[in-house]
């Protein structure tokens, strides 16, 4: 597991990810464009760290874990399917674009969480990367997440995501 500063550096590259694909493909419904791209951002932000929250009980006092940790909310398969429905849907409703901003970031968490050796279960055990302990090695996964975000910010026509061409008038 990555620790929980990472995912928040994780999520925010996801909500980056996430608002550059609302922005290729359309923005949100009807004159909401901003609106939506604004909402897939927030919502890719919460859904990095949603997979751990949504597995305490908070209508209890005592806030324990309702289901062991790394089971359903870690579930490869739920987030994929809710990442394919909501970018299947996106033109179509505002709420599609927050839904494809959530995936995003749950997907994120997901990835962070992958290289741990308790892993996570993408389809039905839990499959790890073995790479290192909890914690260990952020800084490579933040990193990561980062140049996936510039990655597909350049790729989806994000403007002002050329940055590293000005780097060719540098003299070193």
């Amino acid at each position: 597991m990555a620790s929980s500063n990472a995912h928040h550096a994780t999520g925010f590259a996801a909500g980056v990810i996430a608002a550059a694909l609302v922005w290729h493909n359309g923005g949100g419904h009807g004159g909401l464009f901003y609106t939506g791209v604004l909402l897939s951002f927030i919502a890719g932000v919460a859904g990095s760290t949603a997979p751990d929250w949504l597995e305490v009980a908070w209508w209890s006092r005592k806030r324990r874990l309702w289901i062991a940790h790394r089971t359903l909310t870690h579930w490869g398969i739920g987030w994929l399917a809710l990442l394919g429905l909501s970018y299947h849907a996106l033109g179509h409703s505002i709420y599609a674009a927050a839904a494809f901003g959530f995936a995003c970031g749950g997907l994120m968490h997901l990835l962070a969480d992958w290289p741990n050796p308790l892993g996570v279960p993408w389809i039905a055990a839990r499959h790890s990367l073995n790479l290192w302990n909890s914690g260990h090695c952020d800084l490579i996964v933040v990193a990561a997440s980062w140049v996936a975000a510039w990655f597909v910010g350049q790729h989806a026509g994000l403007p002002g995501m050329h940055g590293l061409e000005m780097l060719k008038h540098l003299r070193f």
